[in-house]
C-alpha cells in the first residue's frame, strides 16, 4: 500500500507553535482536572470521561487543518471541542446542564455538537460514530469542497463491526476522511493483549488497501508531522488513511473507574517520562525560548479562563421546561 514518506518523523516547532501548543494542550488539562472536581462535588450527572494524557493527539492534529475541516469523536470529547476553539465556557456549561451549554443543557458530556467549529460530537455509542465520521468526507467529495474529516475513535471501538464496513465504503469510494485510534490500551478497563487478537491497529484496514502507521501520540511534533502528511495525502484524493495514536490516559475510563487493573508505579511512569506537557515546558525552558516568568504568566492565565467556565457552569440557569419539547424528532 502506497503511503506518505516520513512516518517516524517529527515537526520542527518555532517558538509560537511550541508556545500554542503548550497552551492549548494545558488548557484541555486544567479544564478536565476541574471537571472532575465539578463531578466529584456532585455538579455534573451522569458519565464523564476524562482526556488527562492524552492532549497532544488532538493539539497536533488540529495544527495540522485548515478552517472547514470536520472533527468527529466519541465520549472522551472535552478536549477535542477545546481543541477546535469551542468556548470553555459552554462547554463546561453543558456538563453542569445549563443553558448557556453548547446542547442547551441537554446533551451532557457525551453529547455536544458546534456547527460554527465544524465539531459534530461527542458520541456515546462505542464505535457509532465511525461511520458518521464517513458519512462527512461522503458528503466533501459529493460537493468537491476539499475538506477532510478527522475521525477519532478508541482500541475499543476498533473492534466494533460497524467500524470495518465503514472501511470497506470509505476505500471503495476513496472519501477524504482520517481515521485517528487513540489507543490509550485498556479500552473501558481490559488491556488490548486480553481483547484484540491483533494490537498494532494501524493495520486494521489492510484487507481494505487502506494504508495506516503508528504514531507517538505522547509527542505533540509526531503528531504534528505526521498530520501534515497524511492530511495532505488524503485532501490530494489518495483516499482514507488509519493513524494509530499510540497515547495514555491517567485517570479512569470514567469517573465511575477505579482503574484497579493498572499499577500506580505505571501510571507514575508515563506521567514522569512521556508527559506531553512537560515534554513540550522542558523545550521552551532548556532550549531558552521563554522564561520562568513567562510559563507562570500563561498558566495563571489558563488557570483564570477554567475558573471563569467553572463559576459560568455553577450560576448559569438550569434549562426552562419548554426546552422538553424543542429539538425532539417528530414523525409525519
Amino acid at each position: 500500500m502506497a503511503r506518505p514518506n516520513g512516518s517516524d518523523k517529527v515537526a520542527e516547532f518555532s517558538r509560537d507553535q511550541e508556545l500554542q501548543a503548550y497552551r492549548d494542550m494545558l488548557l484541555i488539562r486544567r479544564f478536565e482536572e476541574r471537571a472532575g472536581q465539578l463531578y466529584g462535588m456532585g455538579l455534573i450527572g451522569g458519565f464523564c470521561h476524562l482526556y488527562i494524557g492524552q492532549e497532544a493527539v488532538v493539539v497536533g492534529m488540529q495544527m495540522a487543518i485548515r478552517d472547514g475541516d470536520q472533527v468527529i469523536t466519541t465520549y472522551r470529547d472535552h478536549g477535542h471541542m477545546l481543541a477546535c476553539g469551542m468556548d470553555p465556557k459552554g462547554v463546561m456549561a453543558e456538563l453542569t446542564g445549563r443553558r448557556g451549554g453548547y446542547s442547551r443543557g441537554k446533551g451532557g458530556s457525551m453529547h455536544m455538537f458546534s456547527k460554527e467549529k465544524a465539531f459534530y460530537g461527542g458520541h456515546g455509542i462505542v464505535g457509532a460514530n465511525v461511520p458518521l465520521g464517513a458519512g462527512l468526507a461522503f458528503a466533501n467529495r459529493y460537493r468537491g469542497d476539499g475538506k477532510v474529516a478527522l475521525t477519532y475513535f478508541g482500541d475499543g471501538a476498533a473492534n466494533q463491526g460497524q467500524v470495518y464496513e465503514t472501511f470497506n465504503m470509505a476505500k471503495l469510494w476513496k472519501l477524504p476522511v482520517i481515521f485517528i485510534i487513540e489507543n490509550n490500551k485498556y479500552a473501558m478497563g481490559t488491556s488490548i493483549e486480553r481483547s484484540a487478537a491483533t494490537t498494532d491497529f494501524s493495520q486494521r484496514g489492510r484487507s481494505f488497501d487502506i494504508p495506516g502507521e503508528q504514531v507517538d501520540g505522547m509527542d505533540v511534533r509526531a503528531v504534528k508531522a505526521a498530520g501534515d502528511r497524511v492530511v495532505k495525502w488524503v485532501r490530494d484524493g489518495n483516499g482514507p488513511y488509519i493513524l494509530e495514536m499510540l497515547t495514555y490516559r491517567y485517570r479512569g475510563h470514567s469517573m465511575s473507574d477505579p482503574a484497579k487493573y493498572r499499577t500506580r508505579e505505571e501510571v507514575q511512569k508515563m506521567r514522569e517520562e512521556h508527559d506531553p506537557i512537560e515534554q513540550v515546558r522542558r523545550r521552551l525552558l532548556e532550549g531558552k525560548l521563554v522564561s520562568e516568568d513567562d510559563m507562570k504568566a500563561v498558566d495563571a492565565d489558563i488557570r483564570a479562563i477554567v475558573t471563569a467556565a467553572a463559576e459560568f457552569a455553577q450560576n448559569d440557569p438550569e434549562p426552562d421546561e419548554s426546552e422538553l419539547w424543542t429539538d425532539v424528532l417528530i414523525p409525519a
